[in-house]
């Protein structure tokens, strides 16, 4: 006889499994703790087989015939159920395993260790908040060029062209991976070259001009915020390192007595070496007392550890309680004061500035000098630079020299 809801509420478990049968081949299997799950037994190259239909009652009487007159169908065109449904999970498996967001983050792993933690954090967060959420997803090789397009176009439209520009950028590495292991044939960015808008140029604000130098110079010595901010903001005019770099300043790679700070050029992965002034290395050494203990010179506020740099908007905010206007000078400006005064008002050698600023330097033969590269000549340099910032915050009259050093 036919299975009734009635009989299959009031089935109770036994000390052995036991089978309540329905018709053509469907049963419900009562387990000795009580649960039911729905069978459908069919024949197939004469082997007896099970497929199983869902549980009760999550899986209705009416819904599991439902399931066994599918199977049936498929049994009847000469298709196994079970193995049918073997491939289906197969093939979705698959397609997930060559998902946009699996591939770029398989590409991701491979290439970011190559790269400093800054720069790999940018691009994984540029893709999980711009990409991921629309074609992360989609199986890579279906992906189009009008599907990417419309992804790329959410980012230009909140006004974001650059990053816009950059997320595409990405988007090409992912892609180029894809076609590079197999799971893709080609690289649908290359079909949007010309769909965005070209970034315009721009430089970070900076001042060049001395006499509004030494004005920047005594707003700073002026702020009275937190010694750690305090000190940063004296320090970056004197180093001129990116200020990333200088947020990531760390006790252990910084020599007082030796009047050096030695670490790893974030943007291009490179040793370098920023010899200290001697007002350098007073400004570190009123510094070191209160941050020593922690690993950054210039911890985070909210980290009494001292094992969390700075906020990146930490100067920036600093100098705009002071009064230095955005379009006046940037935490970058500091790197455009150095090089345009050195060069165009102290006349030192183009290539020593360039050295001290990490800019990539080559010799006439071609080869990138090391980081000891005119290193007595830098300390030279570095001393009279931070000398003559002290004439211009003190209001002196300087004029060129016009060295050659």
């Amino acid at each position: 006889m036919a299975l009734t809801d009635t009989a299959i509420k009031k089935a109770k478990p036994e000390a052995k499994q036991r089978k309540l049968y329905d018709e053509r081949g469907l049963f419900l299997l009562i387990s000795p703790k009580g649960g039911k799950w729905w069978r459908f037994k069919y024949l197939f190259d004469g082997k007896e087989k099970l497929l199983s239909l869902g549980t009760y009652p999550d899986v209705s009487l009416k819904d599991a015939r439902d399931r066994r007159d599918e199977a049936r169908k498929q049994v009847a065109a000469g298709i196994d159920p079970g193995e049918h449904r073997k491939a289906k999970k197969t093939a979705k498996v698959a397609k997930q395993a060559n998902s946009f967001e699996v591939v770029a983050r398989e590409w991701y792993a491979k290439h970011s260790p190559n790269w400093s933690a800054n720069h790999g954090d940018r691009i994984i967060r540029r893709l999980e908040r711009d990409i991921f959420p629309w074609i992360g997803g989609s199986p890579v090789a279906d992906i189009t060029a009008p599907q990417l397009l419309e992804v790329i176009r959410r980012i230009e439209q909140r006004g974001a062209l650059e990053t816009a520009h950059r997320a595409l950028g990405n988007c090409g590495q992912v892609f180029r991976y894809a076609v590079a292991t197999g799971r893709a044939e080609r690289d649908p960015t290359r079909d949007l070259k010309g769909a965005l808008p070209p970034v315009k140029g721009t430089h970070f604000a900076a001042v060049t001009d001395p006499k509004k130098v030494g004005g920047v110079l005594r707003a700073i010595d002026a702020y009275e915020g937190t010694l750690i901010v305090r000190c940063a903001l004296r320090l970056a005019p004197l180093v001129f390192v990116r200020p990333g770099e200088l947020r990531h300043a760390e006790w252990v790679d910084i020599d007082l007595d030796a009047a050096e700070w030695r670490y790893t050029v974030s943007k291009t992965n490179t040793q370098h070496i920023v010899p200290l002034s001697r007002q350098a290395v007073e400004i570190l050494r009123e510094l070191r007392p209160l941050t020593v203990r922690g690993r950054y010179a210039f911890p985070s506020a909210r980290n009494p550890k001292g094992d969390k740099p700075m906020s990146d908007n930490a100067i920036l905010a600093a100098m705009r309680r002071m009064g230095i206007s955005k379009d006046e000078m940037s935490g970058h400006g500091f790197r455009a004061m150095a090089r345009t005064i050195l060069d165009e008002v102290l006349g030192f050698r183009p290539d020593y500035i360039e050295h001290q600023l990490a800019h990539a330097v080559r010799d006439p033969n071609g080869r990138a000098y090391n980081r000891t590269a005119h290193l007595p000549e830098r300390r030279k340099m570095m001393q009279q630079w931070a000398d003559y910032l002290d004439k211009l915050k003190a209001g002196a009259e300087v004029v060129p020299i016009n060295q050659s050093a």
